[in-house]
């Protein structure tokens, strides 16, 4: 139930780590590019299949070392219905190589709205011909802010179709403290919603003891990663911030519980643009950034083990 597939496969890896997909063009190779634009005219076409190229070639290098992708929709999305297409494509692909896949889309609404939702992305719609899958995500990134009533319709589904979800906590940028460190009697905001992503995922609990209910906290901030470890025991964790945000192996740690589980770390353009980092041929960018994810989980193994 809830985050036990991802469990398993981070214990399987040995790897608590998720490279996320966020690619715009600057990030693609320019062969790649150069390819792509000469097979299509129109520019949206031509970009959606340079982002899927790079893509496939990211998850054929990771897909046997990393347990999970996090594709950010936005970074798909600004090319249109063709980038829409691509991100389709992507997670089909990686759940094909056996990867779990988390979407991120921070969607935020109530009723039927959130329901759409959930169905688009964690569910399956209805049609003429059958219900069928439209982006068959495993996970979902979701603003819990609205209150329960966005939460709900994505619960229901989550227990039909074993489902997770990640709701925004602490946020890992400058200005998250605006009003996630506001006090609401003697809580901060990002206490309040932590206790109540633990109270959604209450019902959900899996064979290592994390709901269905994880929480997006950032590594920009280890103090509360800690903090909020000890204080929500059933709440899995997604952290944001290692690497080219700036933090780093010693600043995720709390984020992880006794066992050495409990969070997953993401790194997005630090595994994409490991290439253009270590300056190698443009042709080695999947082998860079395949490098790049082997560094990453054997800082941040070791940095667990060395707690």
């Amino acid at each position: 139930m809830g985050m036990d597939r991802l469990i398993d496969k981070i214990i399987e890896y040995k790897n608590p780590t998720v490279a996320g997909l966020d690619p715009k063009l600057a990030y693609v190779p320019e062969y790649i590019r150069k390819e792509c634009f000469a097979k299509y005219s129109d520019p949206l076409e031509a970009s959606a299949e340079a982002l899927l190229c790079f893509n496939r070639a990211l998850i054929d290098a990771l897909y046997d070392i990393v347990p999970a992708i996090k594709p950010q929709a936005a970074y798909y999305e600004m090319y249109g219905w063709q980038g829409v297409r691509a991100l389709t494509e992507t997670i089909r692909y990686a759940k094909e190589k056996g990867m779990i896949v988390m979407t991120d889309g921070k969607r935020n609404d109530i009723g039927a709205t959130m329901e759409a939702y959930a169905t688009a992305h964690l569910g399956v719609t209805a049609t003429d011909a059958g219900e069928v899958s439209a982006f068959d995500a495993d996970m979902l990134t979701v603003n819990g802010y609205l209150g329960t009533d966005g939460i709900t319709p994505l619960l229901n589904v989550c227990k039909e179709r074993d489902r997770g979800i990640f709701v925004l906590v602490k946020t890992s940028n400058r200005s998250s403290g605006e009003l996630q460190d506001k006090m609401i009697g003697s809580k901060r905001v990002y206490e309040v919603m932590g206790d109540m992503c633990e109270a959604w995922g209450a019902d959900t609990i899996g064979k290592y003891g994390y709901s269905a209910v994880g929480a997006v906290v950032g590594a920009t901030y280890p103090e509360q990663l800690t903090e909020l470890r000890e204080k929500l025991p059933h709440t899995f964790f997604l952290v944001p911030g290692y690497g080219a945000q700036g933090g780093g192996a010693k600043d995720v740690c709390g984020g992880f519980d006794k066992n050495g589980i409990g969070a997953i770390i993401n790194s997005s353009r630090g595994i994409m643009c490991a290439y253009q980092k270590e300056g190698c041929d443009e042709a080695d960018f999947a082998g860079a950034a395949r490098r790049e994810a082997i560094r990453m989980r054997d800082d941040i193994m070791n940095a667990i083990a060395s707690r």
